[in-house]
């Protein structure tokens, strides 16, 4: 019986081991949930000439970890612009939930550096932004410099989330992130949980013509008490 009752023990703290545990970075966290356009280009880019671009793998982007109560911030949030007379579409197509890659889903800014900026009212922890500027067609948006702050000049106070500006052009500092493809699945930045009111995204131009554009930019964190 001695025998039989060692055997049981040794088996189950046997399987207690085996059994998998969540890592413990993961614990208090969830998958962001995304929702994505529909593809409208299908394959590998070819002919895309720019000499800090990150490696293109084909692969979708994988599942990001965010805080339990992580919710979408910017939904129909004010935006504001660098360019107050957008060539083609309203600023407030940025934040209007709408991504679809097709004419009329996008706002077009006059060349050089441009920047939209978001106010989401209030400080607020941030832990993801994600920028679609032009998913139609395969392309890389130059000088791409995401920053966070709670003044609303972006003078003090200021956290830079991404800057790819390798040479900087921007005059916003040089960046050592890549530049990267345009695609339907949009850009993951990640702001790591710094709290701010004011997210603002700046580009200059892309590799298919000198303007700026937006189809929509997403902040998710959690919501101020």
């Amino acid at each position: 019986m001695k025998k039989i009752l060692g055997w049981i023990s040794t088996a189950v703290l046997g399987l207690a081991f085996l059994a998998p545990t969540a890592p413990a970075q993961d614990q208090g966290k969830e998958v962001l949930k995304i929702q994505l356009p529909k593809p409208m280009f299908v394959g590998t880019p070819k002919n895309i000439r720019t000499p800090n671009l990150e490696t293109i793998t084909g692969k979708p982007r994988g599942p990001f970890m965010v805080p339990v109560g992580t919710v979408l911030l910017s939904a129909g949030k004010p935006v504001a612009a660098s360019d107050k007379e957008p060539v083609i579409g309203e600023i407030a197509f940025v934040t209007d939930g709408k991504k679809s890659g097709e004419d009329g889903y996008y706002v077009e800014f006059g060349p050089m550096l441009q920047w939209v900026q978001i106010d989401l009212g209030k400080s607020q922890e941030l832990h993801a932004i994600v920028a679609w500027h032009y998913h139609s067609q395969a392309r890389v948006y130059r000088d791409v410099v995401v920053q966070v702050s709670d003044d609303k000049d972006f003078i003090s106070g200021v956290t830079t989330v991404f800057n790819n500006d390798h040479d900087n052009t921007s005059g916003l500092g040089a960046g050592k992130d890549k530049e990267y493809i345009e695609t339907f699945d949009g850009k993951l930045f990640d702001p790591k949980g710094v709290k701010a009111r004011y997210v603002r995204l700046t580009s200059g131009g892309n590799t298919s013509n000198d303007m700026n554009h937006y189809v929509e930019v997403e902040v998710y964190g959690i919501p101020a008490k």
